[in-house]
C-alpha cells in the first residue's frame, strides 16, 4: 500500500523507519518530513497543519493509508477530512481529539466515568481560580487548558508560585488561547510513567510502556521541556499494573468516549502516576509520544503498519502484539539555549560515525539542509539517540555511546536519561 505519514519530528522518523520495514509498504511518503526521513520515505512539502493540502495530496498521490503524528492536526480535524475523502486514516477525530486538546474534557470526562484522576477545578476567571490556590495550598499543579507543546503545565511548590503560574497563563498569554482556560489540580506522588494502547473505537490493545523526563537538566532540574529522553519498558509497569491500567483507565476512557458520541480511534497515551494506592491518569495525549516513540518502536518484533491500518479499519480484535526482549533509551540533543531561546543553523557533524554503532540509531527532529548539503539545527530539540540492549542499564550505556560519536558543540543534551530505572537495576 502507499503510505503517508503527517509530520517532521523524531517521532515521525521513527515511524517511517517502522514502516519502511514493513511488507505492506510498497511506497512511503512523509509531509513535510526532515533530512533523516528522506533515507526511508519520500518528503513532501505540505505543512502538518495545512489540512486542505495533506487531503488534495493523499488524494492525488492515491495514499491508502495516513498516519498522522502531532497533535494539532488531529485537534484541527485531519483525520476526518482524511476518512471524508475514502482513506483509512490512523488518528481521533477533532472531537475525540478533545482528550488531549482541553485538559478540562479530559477531567470532566474522567469525573463521570469514574476514572481514577488527581482532584480539580476548572477556571476562566483568574481571581477565581487564585482564590482556589489560596484555601487549597501548596503544593498545586497549575494547567493551560489547551495545546502548550507539552509546556502549559506548572507544578508549584507554594502559593505565590501558583498564582505567578495564573498570571502568566490566563493574563500574561504566554500560552495564547490555550491558557485562556485554565485547570488547578490536586498535587500527586508517585512515580511517572506513560502507557499507550491502541484502540479501534471499540476494542483497546496494550501497546508498550515507557518513563519520560521533561525537565531540560539532569537531575529533573529546570524549566519543563517536550521531552529530553525516554526509555521503554518503563519497570513500574508491571504485568499486574498494566492490567490495572487498562481495566480502570483505559477501558472506561474507551467505552465512556462510545457512549459520548466520539468513539476512539487511534493510540491512547496516558501519562500515570503511580501512587501508594494505585495508578492515576495524570493526563491523555491522543498520538504516539516524542520521545517515547524512538524508545518503544525498537523494540517491536511485530509489524506496526498492519496493527496500525487494523487499528483504522475498526479490525483491533485478533491482533497480537510481539516485543524483543530488551529494553531501549532514547536521549534527545537540544539546541543550547532551549526550551528557551536557541539559535538555528549549526552545522551538525559526525552523524556518519553514528550511524556505524551497532544496536543504536538517530532519529531526526529539528534538522534541516543548508545550501552546502550540511545537516543543521533548525528547532529546539534536534536529534533522539536510541540504543537497545538486555537491560536499561546496557541501553543507556549503548545511547550515550552513540551519542558521543556526534560533533555538534552547539547542542546539549541530559547525561542522566533512565537514571530511575538504572537505579532500580542496581539494588
Amino acid at each position: 500500500m502507499k503510505v503517508l505519514v503527517v509530520g517532521s519530528g523524531g517521532r515521525e522518523h521513527a515511524l517511517c523507519w517502522a514502516f519502511a520495514k514493513s511488507p505492506l509498504c510498497a511506497e512511503l511518503f512523509c509531509a513535510p518530513g526532515n533530512p533523516g526521513i528522506e533515507a526511508h520515505a519520500t518528503c513532501l512539502p505540505v505543512k502538518a497543519d495545512d489540512v486542505s493540502g495533506l487531503v488534495s495530496l493523499t488524494i492525488e498521490k492515491k495514499i491508502d493509508f495516513v498516519m498522522v503524528g502531532p497533535e494539532v492536526p488531529l485537534a484541527l480535524g485531519l483525520a476526518d477530512a482524511i476518512r471524508a475523502a475514502g482513506v483509512p486514516c490512523f488518528g481521533p477525530s477533532k472531537a475525540a481529539a478533545q482528550l488531549e486538546a482541553s485538559k478540562g474534557f479530559m477531567k470532566d470526562l474522567c469525573k463521570k466515568y469514574d476514572i481514577p484522576t488527581a482532584a480539580y477545578e476548572r477556571f476562566s476567571d483568574p481571581e477565581k481560580a487564585k482564590a482556589y490556590v489560596q484555601a487549597q495550598g501548596a503544593p498545586i499543579v497549575i494547567k493551560a487548558d489547551g495545546l502548550a507543546a507539552g509546556k502549559g503545565v506548572t507544578i508549584a511548590q507554594t502559593v505565590e508560585e501558583a498564582i505567578a503560574a495564573i498570571d502568566e497563563s490566563m493574563t500574561g498569554g504566554a500560552f495564547g488561547d490555550a491558557g485562556a482556560e485554565i485547570v488547578v489540580e490536586e498535587f500527586m506522588t508517585g512515580e511517572e510513567a506513560s502507557f499507550f494502547a491502541l484502540c479501534d473505537g471499540e476494542t483497546a490493545l496494550y501497546f508498550a510502556s515507557a518513563q519520560d523526563h521533561k525537565a531540560v537538566y539532569d537531575g529533573d532540574k529546570g524549566p519543563n521541556t517536550g521531552g529530553m529522553g525516554a526509555y521503554s519498558p518503563a519497570p513500574v509497569i508491571d504485568e499486574a499494573m498494566r492490567d490495572r491500567v487498562m481495566k480502570e483507565i483505559i477501558l472506561p476512557t474507551a467505552e465512556g468516549m462510545k457512549k459520548e458520541g466520539m468513539p476512539f480511534t487511534g493510540i491512547f497515551f496516558a501519562g500515570l502516576m503511580i501512587t501508594k494506592t494505585g495508578p492515576r491518569l495524570i493526563e491523555y495525549n491522543v498520538r504516539f509520544g516524542d520521545p517515547e516513540t524512538q524508545a518503544m518502536l525498537p523494540r517491536l518484533k511485530s509489524d506496526l503498519l498492519s496493527a496500525l491500518f487494523a487499528t483504522a479499519k475498526g479490525m483491533l480484535g485478533g491482533i497480537e502484539l510481539h516485543w524483543h526482549d530488551y529494553a531501549a533509551l532514547c536521549v534527545v540533543m537540544a539546541a543550547n539555549g532551549y526550551p528557551g531561546t536557541y539559535e538555528k543553523g549549526s552545522v551538525i557533524k559526525g552523524l556518519e560515525k553514528a550511524a556505524k554503532v551497532e544496536d543504536g540509531i538517530v532519529f531526526h527532529a529539528g534538522t534541516a539542509r543548508n545550501e552546502a548539503g550540511d545537516i543543521t539545527a533548525a528547532g529546539g530539540r534536534v536529534l533522539g539517540v536510541t540504543g537497545w540492549a538486555p537491560t536499561i542499564t546496557e541501553a543507556q550505556k549503548k545511547a550515550y555511546e552513540t551519542m558521543d560519536k556526534i560533533n555538534w558543540p552547539q547542542g546539549f543534551c541530559r547525561r542522566d536519561i533512565g537514571w530511575r530505572a538504572v537505579a532500580r537495576e542496581k539494588k
